[in-house]
């Protein structure tokens, strides 16, 4: 016997997704997240993915199991209000260079941020700029781009099994960085690229040896 969850009004048949965010997926409806990843574990950080569900209010949908009958609501005004101070919030605190940023075109920083409408940021910095990490041979590490999604601490450690990088500080001063603030070149990183691979934005990004190629040839 099939059992229904309702997003939006709209019935949506439940089987074996975990929470409110995979049966949203699956009957396309679109709730931006950036630090949910189906191959790791739970975060629930960003809290963009919010919706309300009838009677608790609003919740995570990432980390929020379904049951049959369940009332969702996914675009509300409050929920959009919501994740747009999210991003506003992001924005804030994030280099704002974009046209020289190499995931310019494929950052999803700015792609959500166009998806909301957002054109100012009303909130002012409050994390100072650090330097970048530039110490590797592949990869190139800029703090000052980082969401702190924690997709890419999770995947060294979870998937990779190495850990070169992990959450730093506390409050508004965490950041993502290798251990005792060394580079990634002094550390057990092995150069495998899948913390680039999981980056939302343009944090950490593989290093581009066009210029040096450039200059030998010419």
């Amino acid at each position: 016997m099939e059992r229904y969850v309702y997003i939006n009004d709209r019935p949506v048949v439940w089987e074996d997704e975990k929470n409110i965010l995979e049966l949203a997926r699956k009957a396309h409806i679109d709730i931006p997240t950036f630090c949910y990843h189906s191959d790791l574990s739970l975060y629930g950080a960003c809290r963009l993915c919010m919706v309300e569900v009838e009677g608790r209010g609003l919740v995570t949908s990432c980390s929020t199991a379904p049951f049959e009958g369940m009332k969702i609501k996914t675009h509300t005004e409050q929920i959009l209000k919501l994740r747009k101070t999210i991003v506003e919030m992001l924005l804030a605190n994030h280099d704002q260079e974009c046209p020289k940023c190499s995931r310019a075109n494929d950052c999803k920083l700015r792609d959500i941020s166009n998806r909301l409408s957002i054109d100012k940021v009303r909130f002012r910095r409050t994390r100072q700029a650090k330097p970048k990490d530039l110490g590797s041979e592949c990869l190139v590490r800029d703090p000052n781009k980082c969401v702190l999604c924690g997709d890419c601490v999770r995947f060294c450690s979870e998937i990779q099994g190495i850990g070169a990088i992990d959450f730093a500080a506390r409050g508004q001063n965490v950041s993502v960085a290798a251990a005792y603030g060394k580079s990634l070149a002094q550390v057990d990183c092995i150069n495998c690229g899948q913390c680039a691979a999981v980056c939302p934005t343009g944090a950490i990004v593989v290093k581009s040896h066009i210029p040096q190629t450039w200059e030998v040839i010419h």
